[in-house]
């Protein structure tokens, strides 16, 4: 097999190549004037088996055009099976109408990537697993899950783990929260928020007793800060030790480095699916965790026929 990268998260590429002791496949991407993007595989591929990784992050309409033209490229060379590794699925929060006249652009995206010719898609934590269903090629969806169970096993102590509390910071996350929560024997506590607009939340209530425990607000996506930050300023009004996030991906848009910064969040720990710019990396209170074991041997067990889904058991 070969592994490809494109230009949104390198970092993330080399970082697998060096799990599975593969190079990266050479590849020449430019940008013309106007920003047309131009790609060419600098190696035979002809009768391979190809895992393409690239993220569809901000911006995420480059990404994502970068993504398809290398698929059609590598279609044009004749490769014998395309897998697109896409960390970051974008588009993945327009998964529904939300009223009249709206796109499910989350649709679309699935099928301008089976169109341009991948075989296989393979990602990390999608919005809502019903996504996988936008497919209409074989569509893998890892969990982040194991990456933070190691992380908190090795951050909290065991006495420290008897005192944690598993939030999820609006009632869509409850599963996911249960899930991670019934590693560690913990109980969960909801955040219940409304939003007046877009890109706005208010904490109107916490559900459940969050008073002298380790809370640990358990998400996908961060993006501007705010739900997270005035989420665990309830759950420090409401008697919490502490207050740290687990969030798979980071999106960090501005001004979210600055609010978590003056929150009363003790840390972010995100994973590297999202390739961060130097703000992130100099905060001290955002950590990240790598990805590239988990996507290594998914791509393993897919190059071997074997099974994606034992990884989580």
């Amino acid at each position: 097999m070969k592994l490809i990268s494109g230009t949104a998260n390198n970092d993330l590429a080399k970082s697998i190549a060096d799990v599975l002791d593969i190079p990266l496949t050479s590849v020449e991407i430019e940008r013309f004037r106007d920003q047309e993007i131009f790609v060419r595989i600098n190696e035979n591929v002809r009768g391979e088996d190809i895992f393409l990784i690239q993220p569809t992050s901000a911006p995420a309409n480059d990404h994502l055009m970068e993504l398809l033209i290398l698929i059609d490229a590598l279609v044009r060379a004749s490769a014998q099976r395309i897998t697109a590794v896409v960390p970051y699925f974008g588009y993945a929060r327009q998964d529904r109408k939300t009223g009249g006249r709206t796109p499910i652009s989350a649709k679309l995206v699935a099928n301008l990537i089976s169109k341009a010719g991948a075989h296989r898609v393979l990602t990390v934590d999608l919005h809502a697993g019903q996504i996988q269903g936008f497919f209409d090629i074989p569509t893998d969806n890892l969990f982040g899950q194991p990456v933070f169970i190691t992380d908190i096993r090795e951050q909290f102590s065991k006495k420290d783990r008897s005192k944690l509390l598993f939030v999820s910071p609006d009632t869509g996350g409850v599963v996911r929260t249960r899930a991670i929560a019934k590693q560690f024997d913990a109980d969960i506590a909801i955040v219940d928020k409304r939003r007046p607009k877009a890109g706005e939340s208010e904490v109107m209530n916490i559900i459940g007793d969050v008073a002298g425990r380790n809370c640990i607000l358990y998400d996908d996506i961060i993006d501007s800060g705010g739900t997270l930050c005035n989420a665990a300023k309830a759950l420090k009004d409401h008697g919490a030790n502490t207050v740290s996030a687990y969030i798979t991906h980071g999106v960090l848009s501005d001004p979210a480095v600055e609010r978590i910064t003056k929150s009363e969040l003790t840390e972010v720990v995100i994973t590297d699916t999202i390739m961060q710019p130097q703000k992130v990396k100099d905060c001290d209170k955002i950590r990240e965790c790598s990805t590239a074991k988990l996507l290594g041997e998914a791509i393993r067990r897919i190059a071997n026929d074997e099974s994606v889904s034992k990884l989580f058991g």
